[in-house]
């Protein structure tokens, strides 16, 4: 029997920030809603945000922290996991949005790339270990393990470590409720080749982009509070038509996959979904399952972290892998042969997700 070329997750790292951002952190904001300050009481603003979103507590990186340094230590958690020599890796992928932002600045680096930083500060040698960034919005870590995917396939690379780290604390408007739903945090992954008979790994993927319709759903713009003379702009995105979009586009997209895969989503054993937003995938899983003519989504399915890490865009899957991996979720671990959905949606607006068989 001849021999296939398998993509296998051999190492995983997170890094999750230290501080811990609650509810009450926000009490004493101004929040403003087209250029007027919210008559609702800051309590009973971020009581209802939490009942939207399930977050209650987020994480912030430290002050002197980028997002270079959050994914380095990422990253050196995931090639110790995976017991390998750094200077093996055929190509490290950095998955971010807003680059390196200084605390206070609201101006982003990407000179060198992130990428290029996290070799240098891995000390990593070898002028064949390629480096380079992903600018993809939440679904850029998974759009760079889907580039791992073909890279090993191709017989081009035999290890890639990708990286999804964000410090979105540094990029969003005080003044805008919306931005309770951003934290920082930082994942990475290693892939690498094994020739098998079997077939395991990354099974089969699917990406769309919808930019004629929806590319103004998350965009970057001008301060909420009318009063700001900075100039500054930050994130932004329209909730509500987000939360329609992913909840009708992103269980179509999944099911394109599995369905590429060969497999229905009753061979699903755990989905590793985006934390965005907990009523949302919780939403997205039900219509999944909708497609394929059910009417439950089975239990302990779909590990969730947002509740106490919030949304940090691309961290949020591989910070989600890892700590089940490592038995840090309580309910859910995987074994042998388990096989995984992992799923995106994001600025773009993007979607994307892959099938893997452990």
């Amino acid at each position: 029997m001849s021999k296939a070329i398998n993509t296998l997750i051999t190492g995983t790292g997170s890094y999750i920030p230290q501080n811990i951002i609650s509810g009450n952190e926000f009490l004493n904001s101004t929040f403003f809603e087209n250029g007027n300050v919210l008559e609702k009481e800051n309590s009973e603003i971020i009581h209802k945000f939490s009942e939207i979103t399930e977050i209650v507590e987020r994480r912030y990186a430290c002050p002197d922290q980028l997002s270079h340094h959050i994914g380095a230590k990422a990253a050196e958690n995931a090639i110790e996991n995976a017991g390998i020599d750094k200077e093996s890796l055929d190509y490290i992928i950095f998955c971010h949005n807003f680059g390196d932002i200084p605390l206070g600045s609201n101006r982003t680096d990407v000179l060198p790339s992130l990428a290029s930083k996290v070799k240098q500060r891995l000390g990593i040698q070898n002028p064949d270990c390629v480096a380079y960034d992903i600018i993809f919005g939440c679904p850029g870590w998974i759009q760079g393990a889907i580039q791992a995917d073909y890279y090993i396939k191709s017989g081009d690379a035999k290890r890639v470590m990708v990286i999804g780290a964000e410090t979105l604390s540094r990029i969003i408007d005080p003044h805008d409720r919306d931005s309770m739903i951003f934290s920082d945090g930082a994942g990475a992954v290693i892939f690498e080749a094994e020739e098998a008979a079997e077939k395991r790994g990354i099974l089969a993927h699917k990406t769309e982009t919808h930019a004629l319709h929806h590319s103004n759903l998350l965009t970057m713009g001008k301060g909420s509070n009318p009063d700001e003379t900075s100039g500054n702009l930050y994130l932004k995105m329209n909730g509500r038509k987000l939360y329609e979009f992913a909840v009708i586009q992103v269980p179509q997209v999944i099911k394109k996959a599995i369905d590429k895969a060969g497999l229905s989503v009753d061979d699903i054993n755990i989905v590793f979904v985006h934390q965005a937003n907990g009523k949302m995938d919780t939403a997205i899983m039900k219509r999944l399952f909708k497609l394929y003519g059910k009417d439950t989504v089975p239990e302990n399915l779909v590990p969730m972290t947002i509740s106490w890490l919030g949304n940090s865009s691309v961290a949020t899957v591989p910070t989600l892998l890892d700590l089940v991996l490592k038995g840090q979720v309580k309910g859910y671990n995987v074994k042998p042969g388990d096989v995984a959905v992992f799923a995106s949606v994001g600025a773009g607006m993007h979607i994307n997700a892959f099938i893997y068989r452990f």
